[in-house]
């Protein structure tokens, strides 16, 4: 059994009451004979479910426990959805402990994308197994468009608000493909990353994680206070980070959630495909 099986089987246990909140889990060797597997993949498997807030107190020492809110926790039917940069990370992490990691992103700079995958880069430098591929492909808007937000509609590709936007994307890709690809030579991993350019402005944010979740979240326009021009066009600004994140997994939330990661995978796929066109981060 993968480390995935092991966490999908105690997590069927944790949400059916047969471990209850607040329960001491089994010791890891025990769990280990139990599946068939070795104690790192136990430990693996632990990791899995303290990310999805399930368990509390994983080491190497004494079991986990099972958190107190564990039934209603990230997946579960009655899950309050979290802002995108609390809740991301811990996903993230989660699907770095996969032997292959797919990370699919629509997104308008990649900034909370760039925030979430740095934890998983610190736990493999601190002795987490290592996932031997990791391929991303990102989603972002043309610099030849006319954006909707955060630039003021209307303001054209060489607007100050349009040049901002612009270099805060390509910076933040810049350091989202170097952070991964530096992986190749300090871990042996096999990288991709691949970036295309939108024909329009996402009102949204997706991620698709390894080909099973989907982690989504609106981007919501607001005007700003002041102008930038002093007296021009309204200019708006989102809080992407704030914005809350909603969750769907294959497996958890019976046809809804398996309909939904799908139908989001194929949607993400087409647009990648058909419409989308290489991207310049130089330029």
């Amino acid at each position: 059994m993968s480390p995935q099986e092991v966490a999908d089987e105690l997590r069927d246990r944790i949400r059916s009451g047969t471990l209850k909140a607040g329960q001491r889990m089994p010791t890891q060797a025990a769990l280990a004979e139990e599946f068939g597997v070795e104690r790192g993949a136990v430990r693996q498997a632990l990791r899995i479910l303290q990310s999805e807030a399930l368990l509390t107190n994983v080491s190497r020492g004494a079991p986990a426990t099972v958190a107190p809110d564990g039934a209603t926790a990230f997946f579960g039917p009655t899950a309050q959805p979290e802002s995108t940069l609390a809740a991301l990370p811990a996903r993230m992490a989660a699907a770095f402990e996969a032997k292959h990691v797919r990370i699919d992103a629509l997104c308008l700079t990649s900034t909370s994308l760039n925030l979430a995958i740095s934890e998983p880069l610190r736990r493999l430098h601190t002795g987490v197994p290592k996932p031997a591929t990791v391929h991303l492909r990102v989603l972002l808007p043309s610099r030849d468009i006319d954006l909707a937000f955060p630039p003021s509609a209307g303001s054209g590709g060489d607007s100050p608000a349009h040049r901002s936007w612009m270099a805060l994307r390509n910076a933040q890709g810049l350091v989202l493909r170097h952070n991964l690809m530096a992986l190749r030579s300090t871990h042996g991993v096999d990288v991709q990353v691949h970036f295309r350019a939108l024909p329009f402005t996402p009102p949204v944010k997706l991620y698709l994680l390894n080909e099973t979740e989907a982690l989504f979240a609106f981007y919501t326009p607001s005007r700003r206070a002041e102008r930038t021009d002093g007296g021009g066009p309204d200019t708006y600004e989102v809080q992407g980070g704030a914005s809350p994140l909603f969750a769907f997994r294959q497996g958890d939330g019976g046809v809804r959630d398996k309909s939904f990661v799908e139908q989001s995978r194929l949607w993400f796929d087409r647009l990648w495909e058909t419409i989308s066109t290489e991207l310049d981060l130089a330029g």
